[in-house]
């Protein structure tokens, strides 16, 4: 409960960087570092709650872009809730998340309906988009956010979205907030854009290693170019 309520007065973005750094310390030691670069499918290990924790906890930063976010935020909660499932069928199978997915694989049900590997793949996507946009408001806080959210998308998830995804977004696109409204709502009450900005760089330094070895391990799992149906 005190980490809950410390986690509630920072900002969204600080209570990503403590959720990531649970993902972190679960990890350490579990694979020699050197021989993480490259990641196979047999020895991968993603702790499933801590991941879902992190997920949580980068829905409430896609909040402060507002109704623009509203279908990737529905998105992103329901194949939160597909993991969390497939991981209470089996806690201590699936407290690793390769376990989930390889069994998926194994059985041939990947990418049929709505399975836990594309529910895996999308939330990785968003996390893809993030990083996009915290790389864009930390090297300039103050540029257009219409711009920043519209070149994360194109980056991110608009090569695996259909022209329907495609154009809902553009429409949405309208419904950002200016810059420094969005900064405002991520600031927490001991923050200025400094120490704000220090934030993101962090989270930025976290997630990207993080995500290069998940996209390496859905390379190898053949995950990696699903698209949306």
């Amino acid at each position: 409960m005190k980490r809950r309520r410390e986690m509630e007065n920072g900002s969204e973005i600080r209570s990503v960087i403590e959720e990531l750094s649970m993902v972190v310390k679960v990890k350490t030691g579990d694979d020699d570092h050197d021989a993480a670069v490259q990641v196979h499918q047999d020895s991968a290990h993603i702790p499933t709650r801590p991941f879902l924790s992190v997920c949580n906890s980068i829905l409430q930063v896609l909040d402060k872009i507002g109704p623009t976010m509203a279908v990737l935020r529905q998105d992103v909660h329901q194949n939160i809730q597909r993991l969390e499932k497939a991981r209470e069928s089996n806690p201590s199978k699936y407290s690793n998340l390769i376990e989930i997915l390889r069994k998926e694989v194994t059985e041939g049900n990947a990418r049929k309906g709505a399975s836990c590997c594309k529910a895996f793949v999308w939330l990785t996507r968003s996390m893809d988009f993030m990083v996009a946009l915290l790389q864009r408001l930390a090297k300039d806080p103050r540029q257009s956010m219409e711009q920043a959210v519209e070149e994360s998308y194109c980056i991110a998830l608009k090569p695996w979205h259909g022209w329907i995804s495609s154009a809902a977004f553009k429409v949405a696109l309208k419904l950002v907030p200016d810059d420094r409204t969005f900064i405002t709502l991520l600031l927490a009450k001991d923050e200025n854009l400094d120490t704000l900005k220090e934030e993101m760089q962090s989270l930025i330094s976290l997630l990207v290693p993080f995500l290069e070895e998940i996209h390496s391990i859905l390379s190898s799992l053949g995950l990696d170019r699903l698209k949306a149906t």
